[in-house]
Order: structure tokens, then C-alpha cells, then sequence
């Protein structure tokens, strides 16, 4: 039987970009862990060495959770972008797409800077990244404002723009916290703690 094609001008249903995005962000947070994992306490004969071999893995774990945190509040964008986008085309799967290759980079990027945080670019690895990713999310809404009629058919022109201005809050903070790490490493990523604050500025009253 020959597959009717579909008209060029056409878009598509959002269920399997959001099952295969969900499914890539998983797979990312889970392969974090893995520095944990792979990590040797060496010799333990007591548990004062233990508790000792754990302590020198702090750096370790606050970068785990750190990237963890940081993978859950990226999700959590896709989750309420996609809430109001109803409908996608070539462009926004590719950007989709453009998105999840710097979250699969997150666990790399978090090694580096757990392994080489006394290097200029292992400290730049994991704030690049993020940067990166959050600015492909914004790129990817920006393209669903220019075809609200199709892809935000639920949403006013004045709505969007302004979650498009609060979007702008992690862009800012990101480029931020690159510009920073290098001089205060992971201590830049504290900066997120003031996203809500910027995101309801920049989208103004009622937004």
C-alpha cells in the first residue's frame, strides 16, 4: 500500500516529540549518576574511613545534584512550553532535536567539571552546556510565537510574547553564570535561585 504523503505546508502532533524528549531527559539524568558509581572509595577498614572516603566525594555529589536540579528545571520548560503548543513542524522537531543534543552532553559536561574544575575549560564545560540548551529552548518558543496562529492557537499574541520575556530570565542567568564560573565554578549556579523573580519581571503585571 502507498503512504499518502503529507502536504509540505502541513504540521504535526506534538505526542511523539514530547514521549521522545521525555525519554532522552530520563536517560540524561539517570547517566549522571554514574560518576557516582564509577568512583573507587579506595581502602576502607573502619567506618571512619568510609565516612571519610564519602566526604572527599562531596564534590561529587554537589555536582550530581547540581546538574540534576538543572536537567529537572530544563524539563520542567519543555513540560509548560508544550502545554500551550498544540501542533509542530520540520523546524521546531529540528530544534527539538538541536536541544536534546546538549542535554545528552549534561553527564559529560559534569565530569569534566568534577575532574578538571582546576582547568579554564572544565570549569566553562557544564555552564556552556546549560547555556546552550536554554538557548535553543528560547529559540524553539520564539519560532512557535512567529506561527501562533498554528502552533498557539490557544494563546493571545500578547501572552505569548510575554512568556517569551520571561523566558529570557534562564537566558540571562545562564550567560551569567559562564561569564562567572570560570572565577567561582559551581557557586555561579546559585544565580537560578533568582529565575522566578527576573521571570515574572520581564513578563510584567498579569502575565
Amino acid at each position: 500500500m502507498i503512504r499518502q504523503r503529507q502536504h509540505p505546508a502541513a504540521t504535526q502532533r506534538t505526542t511523539r516529540l514530547e514521549a521522545f524528549t521525555d525519554g532522552v531527559f530520563a536517560i540524561a539524568a539517570t547517566l549522571l549518576v554514574l560518576d557516582l558509581t564509577t568512583h573507587t572509595l579506595g581502602q576502607v577498614d573502619s567506618d571512619a574511613d568510609m565516612w571519610s572516603a564519602l566526604g572527599g566525594m562531596s564534590e561529587l555529589f554537589v555536582n550530581f545534584v547540581l546538574s540534576f536540579a538543572l536537567l529537572c528545571i530544563l524539563w520542567m520548560v519543555h513540560v509548560q512550553q508544550f502545554e500551550h503548543i498544540a501542533r509542530v513542524d520540520s523546524m521546531m522537531l529540528w530544534l527539538n532535536n538541536a536541544r536534546l543534543l546538549f542535554i545528552v552532553l549534561v553527564p559529560f559536561a559534569t565530569g569534566l567539571m568534577t575532574e578538571y574544575e582546576q582547568y579554564y575549560a572544565g570549569r566553562l564545560a557544564m555552564p556552556v552546556t546549560f547555556f546552550l540548551a536554554i538557548l535553543v529552548s528560547w529559540v524553539q518558543w520564539q519560532w512557535a510565537v512567529r506561527h501562533r496562529e498554528t502552533m498557539l492557537p490557544d494563546m493571545s499574541a500578547a501572552d505569548a510574547a510575554a512568556y517569551g520575556r520571561g523566558s529570557l530570565s534562564a537566558l540571562i542567568i545562564s550567560a551569567a553564570v559562564v561569564i562567572l564560573s570560570p572565577w567561582i565554578g559551581s557557586i555561579a549556579f546559585l544565580l537560578f535561585l533568582l529565575d522566578g523573580v527576573f521571570t515574572r519581571a520581564l513578563r510584567g503585571k498579569g502575565a
